[in-house]
Order: structure tokens, then sequence, then C-alpha cells
């Protein structure tokens, strides 16, 4: 079993940071005109996740704390599925660009829906 000493020993941590990384490289191509709305909504999201992680981590000890923040980091998968939706509709990303990363978020909620079933395997 791999010991978790920090929040970056995550599997969820790392694959949410990865994937936040991979929107904002393919946002920079989106056109000026959506810098300031979907641009910045998009990157915000998708950061969000793992930061939210990164703060469930730390509070783990407390479990309401730890509940609430890891609820909050799938919200923030979710809306950035919905961006990514409006990125394709958009024309900014291709279906399979899309698909991709939405199965990315998928698997990113899967993992955060297993924790949140079993707060009890994180607490100190």
């Amino acid at each position: 079993m791999k010991i978790i000493h920090t929040h970056k020993d995550l599997d969820v941590y790392k694959l949410a940071f990865e994937t936040a990384m991979e929107i904002f490289e393919l946002t920079k191509s989106y056109p000026k005109e959506e810098l300031y709305s979907l641009v910045d909504q998009i990157r915000r999201s998708s950061r969000s996740v793992s930061s939210n992680i990164a703060e469930a981590f730390r509070k783990r000890r407390y479990e309401k704390a730890f509940v609430a923040k890891l609820s909050d980091s799938e919200g923030e998968a979710a809306e950035t599925q919905v961006w990514l939706e409006f990125s394709c509709k958009c024309g900014y990303i291709n279906k399979n660009q899309r698909e991709k990363l939405d199965k990315k978020y998928d698997h990113i909620i899967g993992k955060l829906v297993n924790m949140l079933k079993h707060p009890e395997k994180w607490s100190l």
C-alpha cells in the first residue's frame, strides 16, 4: 500500500492538477473576447478541483470539513465539464478533446465520490 504524506501523493490530486494544466494549455488558443468570460471560468473551476482536494486533505481530522471540501471539489469538476461543453459548442475545442477531458473529470468525480463515501478512512 502506498503511503500518503501530503495531498500531492493522492492520485485524484495528481489527475486533477494535470487536467487543469491541460485546460490551461488548450485555453491559450481561445479567442481574445473569451478571455474574461469562458477562459477565466474554465481555468478557475478546473484549478479549484485540485485546490479543494488539498484543503480537504489538510482538514481530514474534521470529518464534516473534509466532506465539505471534497463536495466543493466534486462540484467544481462538474462545473468544468459544463465549460468544456460550452467550449466545444462554440468551436474552441473539438468533440474528441471535450470527450477526453470529460472522461478525465468523470474519473476524478468517481474518485472523489469514493472518498466521500468513506471519510473515516482518511481521518488522522
